[in-house]
């Protein structure tokens, strides 16, 4: 009885079975995730404060890298094959999602800047575009992590010091290193000279603020030689961390401080970064005045800026505004709030044990104080929050407050208020649909985390800009293609060089497969032959290397592997097209009736659709309702398109929407997947023929080359989405078409290859002296 047919029939069902399996739980995971967004939605969690992911379904290929490098929970999940973006509200910049996207389909951003009246206009050089010589860096400017408020305080300091050309080290700095020199002391005070300047002699930067990004600017001036001093109103440098409750975990990235080096830790008890970051300032006495507040930036004639505080002035000819957005602590505004007993921060939560506490707030940082506070010994902790329900949580707080409330060991007052405070209680309206009670609590101590009042009229009156039409215009975004190009192209060298040895030796390959036999080239070409054979080994292991990239994905297996998941993409293209290649060398170009052959065919197509089908990604990017680009919001996308065209008020742009329109309603797309493929190329085509002359025809208009660009990429846009509505099912079809070809026959392929290489060793004939030509072990 032959074996092998039932056991490959066994494999082929127990791999069918569990595939189905597999896509059963995919399914519902992907139900669970949009169930998790339509849930944000409606909490408003989905829409990020600052920072979020922008992905890119032209690329995405739903490997789910981004989840898993992702340290909050929430922020993104895969829905139909494709990343989605659930809670945005929880991301907070790391910025790992893009790090390790294989196809650099995740991108952080803020979101459309032309509509945000929160952010200061500043240039690539984070100077104000309203007010030259006075910058901004770290989270005023809209990016909260910690590695890149460095970045942007050490790029600005390096821009002053490249305007002020000459480097000067400051006269009372070196005297008093040369002091701590003869005396053997090796640190100073945070607090040190000068308090003040004057204007005869101005300094070359005055940095306000102390967090990660006034840190980094000050080494960085320390660094180039700049003449600088640094202000804090705080009496502790470290800026908002510094105010976070004791043994907070704070999570950075790896990041480069000047005069410092790398710091490749990436997580930090509280107390552990402000004593990293004041040790800097005594190591390298930067001049550094805490308790400062300023009051007023005025800029003279002479471009000299006059900074006014509480204690003295100061002149500098550039300012570095390295202040955060929280600014002030927001009050309440109600009366007793004076009392001593109401604070807006939580620094030690253990000295807090018998006593009555209200938090006020629903943010992370009032149930984080919370928490805290209802785990010391006998407190009585209640959570009023003004609104209905908590949203923009990070997950594991939510699952921690929902469970204390379970327990009853925190009492949360949704829909309330404070309305006065006393010495020993405080009085609360709580409301509950219509109707409103009013609650008169005992109370010992009350935080109130409302947030805080952003220094923006400090900026605004300093001369800073909040105007979005003064932002410059972000980069024109363009094609990027689908990162195939340096893949096809070396594969094109490859197979002209497979072409030439075909052309070479055609006196043997045009012979037919009995005659080859008698051809001297036989033992070299022959499938078994030095040449073919080792053609065959290589082939084989490409196409191992190529499965590699299935076991660098995996959350646990992956991590032996070094390298990115990108450059691991990218090897996973580059061994697929090269491992077909050197089967067709293998094969002497022939494909038998045989499990070599069939290996051949299945190789070829799932190449091949792997190429296209990757293109095809590009076209039709799904969404996170669950279907292919739902037909009414394809529909809703082309009528904001279509309103854009009318703010032409030239008639270039309604000429462009009509040519564009043209083009996508004469694109024929035929029956059939090859038929698909080639009526979308040929449309494809079209368009680029027809961009190329609209922008022609533009230029002879007169029109602004910035109009020209912005009107060509609106009509890419259009053409991409007329060509979605008026052909829904047929590109629905090919998007499906490519899927079931490329993943079942990539399984087929596997089977094949294992049959042909068993075959090969017990029935092919390979003999050992084989292996002694090609110099293998006997």
């Amino acid at each position: 009885m032959l074996w092998s047919p039932w056991i490959l029939a066994c494999s082929v069902l127990l791999l069918a079975i569990a595939a189905i399996l597999r896509r059963r739980a995919e399914l519902r995971s992907y139900e669970r995730s949009l169930s998790a967004r339509v849930e944000a939605k409606a909490r408003g969690s989905h829409a990020a404060r600052l920072q979020h992911p922008d992905i890119d379904l032209q690329k995405c290929i739903g490997c789910g890298a981004c989840i898993r490098a992702c340290p909050e929970d929430g922020v993104l999940a895969l829905a139909y094959g494709q990343a989605v973006v659930v809670h945005g509200a929880r991301c907070v910049g790391h910025g790992r999602c893009a790090e390790v996207c294989p196809t650099g389909a995740i991108a952080l951003t803020l979101g459309d800047l032309q509509s945000r009246s929160d952010l200061p206009a500043i240039d690539e050089k984070f100077e104000a575009v309203t007010q030259p010589g006075l910058f901004l860096a770290g989270e005023i400017t809209g990016f909260a992590l910690v590695r890149t408020a460095v970045q942007h305080g050490s790029a600005v300091a390096r821009e002053i010091a490249r305007r002020s050309q000459t480097k000067r080290v400051h006269p009372a700095a070196a005297q008093r290193t040369m002091a701590l020199a003869s005396s053997g002391r090796g640190a100073v005070a945070v607090d040190v000279e000068p308090r003040s300047t004057s204007p005869t002699q101005p300094l070359d930067l005055l940095v306000v603020g102390m967090g990660p990004a006034g840190l980094a600017c000050a080494l960085a001036a320390k660094e180039a030689g700049l003449h600088f001093a640094c202000l804090d109103q705080a009496t502790e440098i470290g800026g908002t961390v510094a105010a976070y409750p004791r043994k907070k975990l704070v999570m950075t990235q790896p990041m480069e401080l000047p005069l410092h080096g790398k710091i490749a830790q990436t997580e930090f008890m509280k107390e552990e970064l402000v004593e990293l970051w004041r040790s800097l300032v005594q190591q390298h006495e930067l001049p550094v005045q805490t308790g400062t507040v300023v009051q007023a930036i005025h800029r003279e004639q002479n471009g000299i800026f006059r900074v006014a505080t509480d204690r003295g002035e100061f002149h500098a000819a550039h300012v570095c505004l390295a202040l955060g957005r929280r600014g002030a602590p927001r009050k309440l505004g109600v009366p007793g709030e004076e009392h001593a007993k109401v604070s807006y921060a939580l620094l030690d939560a253990e000295s807090y044990q018998g006593r009555n506490i209200l938090v006020v707030g629903g943010g992370d940082s009032a149930i984080e104080a919370a928490l805290a506070l209802a785990e010391q010994q006998d407190n009585v902790v209640t959570l009023s929050y003004r609104k209905d329900a908590f949203f923009r949580l990070k997950a594991r707080n939510e699952e921690r407050i929902q469970a204390a409330m379970a327990e009853s060991r925190i009492r949360v007052l949704f829909g309330s208020e404070v309305l006065t405070i006393t010495p020993d209680a405080v009085r609360i309206r709580q409301s509950v649909g219509k109707t409103s009670d009013e609650l008169d609590l005992p109370n010992d101590d009350i935080f109130v985390f409302a947030g805080g009042t952003p220094p923006f009229p400090l900026l605004e009156a300093a001369g800073v800009s909040f105007d979005p039409k003064l932002r410059p215009a972000p980069a024109p975004e363009t094609d990027r293609g689908t990162g195939l190009l340096l893949a096809l192209v070396a594969t094109l060298i490859g197979g002209m060089a497979l072409l030439a040895v075909r052309l070479i030796r055609a006196d043997y390959y045009d012979l037919p497969p009995g005659e080859r036999g008698g051809s001297i080239w036989h033992d070299v070409l022959r499938a078994q032959g030095s040449l073919g054979l080792f053609a065959g080994l290589v082939s084989a292991l490409l196409f191992l290397a190529n499965l590699l990239y299935l076991v660098r994905r995996s959350p646990r297996l992956g991590r032996i592997f070094p390298g990115s998941l990108k450059s691991w993409m990218s090897l996973h293209v580059a061994t697929g097209l090269a491992a077909l290649l050197f089967a067709c060398l293998h094969s002497g170009f022939q494909a038998h009736d045989s499990a070599a052959g069939h290996a051949l065919i299945a190789m070829t197509i799932v190449v091949t659709t792997g190429v296209i089908g990757r293109w095809f990604y590009s076209f039709v990017p799904r969404i996170q309702n669950g279907k292919q680009a739902d037909l009414e919001e394809l529909s809703g996308q082309a009528a904001v398109l279509a309103g854009e065209w009318d703010q032409d008020s030239r008639g270039f742009g309604r000429e462009v929407q009509r040519q564009i329109e043209s083009i996508a309603s004469a694109a024929d797309l035929g029956r059939g997947f090859f038929a698909h493929v080639f009526g979308l190329l040929r449309s494809q085509w079209r368009l680029r023929r027809k961009i190329a002359q609209l922008r022609r025809d533009g230029a002879e208009a007169g029109v602004p080359e910035t109009e020209i660009v912005r009107l060509l990429q609106l009509a890419q846009r259009a053409h991409r989405l007329s060509l979605q509505i008026a052909h829904y099912e047929e590109v629905r079809g090919i998007l499906a078409s490519w899927r079931w070809l490329h993943r079942w026959l990539a399984l087929l392929l596997l089977l094949l290859i294992a049959l042909h290489v068993a075959a090969a060793l017990r029935f092919g004939g390979i003999s050992f002296d084989v292996f002694d030509r090609m110099g293998g072990p006997r």
